[in-house]
């Protein structure tokens, strides 16, 4: 019979073999799991997650109790200890007796007895010692280790807002992040959604925008029969307020160049009230094909999905009074929900402003006389954010920055959401209008 804490250690050798780091990936481990008590399999899913949240916490907790260091430990005896720690660390209620012992039991069934006294020593001292975090003086490093954050990440975002509390920005990235919903206002109103879903035992909250509403015990969302009915879709606060700024009216034309999952997608077709025409474009056909999907259900009728890089629309005959340009980014404020985004250098990430530069000058083209141009990311990295816009200013004169972009109470040319003070994702917004 598979064990909570076995099976942890086994997903989380496989995800770091197959740097699997997606939460698409791990769900989809997590549900091969074959427990009789759905007890084990949340605690494994809050295992799984936790070690991956807290992963650089988790090592330098590690490292201090261990002579040759982290990199010497094998896979699977590294993480029995980061299954261990985190149970010592993070979980209240699992006695550290029963942590300890686990995890001695885990390293002998997995083939590492010789290792046992090692991970029973290591974990005693992390319990005895608590958390220990590096000394606030060496700033990067300590937010790095407190929020197990990469330095590079931490470094990117105190350069950038030196205004900020770097502490209050890192702080929301740790824990469960709230679900958002977008009401479906061609087949219901927030009311009846509200009523259909208490129905079903989901906890409904109202937010400051209209049509959006925060969810909690919802399960599985894709088994509710609200979402099969098509009363709703799934959609973070952020992404909904960029969507009003488009500022839709029925009888547009709107393309959504970068479209995928769809949520925008099908946020701005609600606005259109199924009236003019919605352009959802993405370079992958089977992406196309799940948006077409995802419309069907909405009683979405003027959705055509496009398969076309968006580096390219230009060359498109579709011309539009309403073009978002969500373009691919590093994700710095999704941070919360997808963990493996915490781990990026900015290595990894150089060569994004000039795509997202080719994405926008393209679909500059596609912008009606008049018209509007909204692009968006879901960063707070500068670089891809006011820099990309900076610069297609500069080249673009046919265009400038829209007077009416008012929310809270920014006042810049530019919207950037920090997740400190909006309960949505980090997202950055700059919206454009043709001459």
């Amino acid at each position: 019979m598979p064990q909570p804490r076995n099976e942890a250690v086994r997903l989380l050798m496989k995800i770091e073999k197959d740097a699997s780091y997606s939460a698409l990936a791990v769900s989809d481990a997590l549900k091969k799991l074959n427990f009789s008590d759905s007890r084990d399999t949340a605690f494994t899913v809050n295992l799984v997650y936790g070690v991956l949240e807290h992963k650089i916490t988790i090592d330098y907790n590690i490292e201090r109790y261990l002579i040759s260091g982290i990199s010497k430990l094998k896979s699977n005896v590294l993480n029995i200890l980061r299954v261990g720690a985190f149970q010592i660390l993070y979980l209240d209620k699992i006695p550290v007796s029963a942590a300890v012992n686990e995890a001695v039991k885990c390293a002998k069934k997995s083939g590492a007895a010789y290792a046992s006294g090692l991970v029973n020593a290591v974990l005693r001292k992390i319990a005895a010692a608590g958390l220990v975090l590096p000394d606030k003086n060496d700033l990067c490093n300590y937010l790095s280790v407190r929020y197990s954050v990469n330095a590079d990440i931490v470094r990117t975002i105190i350069s950038d807002y030196p205004e900020k509390d770097p502490d209050e920005i890192f702080s929301v990235f740790s824990g469960r992040r709230p679900i958002y919903i977008r009401c479906n206002t061609l087949r219901c109103t927030c009311e009846e959604l509200v009523s259909e879903l208490a129905k079903e035992g989901v906890t409904v909250g109202y937010t400051q925008l209209e049509n959006c509403l925060v969810v909690d015990h919802t399960g599985d969302i894709a088994a509710l029969e609200a979402y099969k009915k098509g009363l709703f879709h799934v959609q973070d606060m952020s992404s909904q307020l960029c969507c009003q700024l488009m500022d839709i009216k029925k009888g547009d034309t709107v393309l959504d160049c970068c479209a995928a999952p769809g949520g925008k997608s099908f946020t701005m077709a609600q606005y259109l009230g199924n009236t003019g025409k919605l352009f959802s474009c993405d370079i992958y056909e089977h992406k196309t094909k799940l948006i077409e999907k995802g419309a069907a259900r909405l009683g979405i009728n003027n959705l055509t999905a496009v398969c076309r890089d968006a580096r390219f629309l230009r060359d498109s005959s579709i011309k539009a009074d309403k073009v978002l340009c969500d373009v691919p980014c590093s994700g710095f404020g999704v941070m919360g929900r997808k963990p493996e985004i915490r781990y990026k250098s900015i290595s990894e990430l150089e060569d994004l402003p000039e795509l997202q530069r080719e994405i926008l000058y393209s679909c500059s083209q596609n912008v009606s006389s008049g018209g509007t141009l909204i692009y968006s990311t879901c960063t707070l990295n500068k670089n891809e954010n006011d820099a990309v816009c900076n610069e297609f200013l500069k080249d673009h004169p046919e265009f400038f920055i829209a007077a009416d972009v008012k929310y809270k109470n920014f006042t810049d040319k530019y919207v950037t959401l920090f997740p400190d003070y909006n309960a949505g994702d980090g997202f950055f917004i700059a919206k454009f209008i043709k001459r």
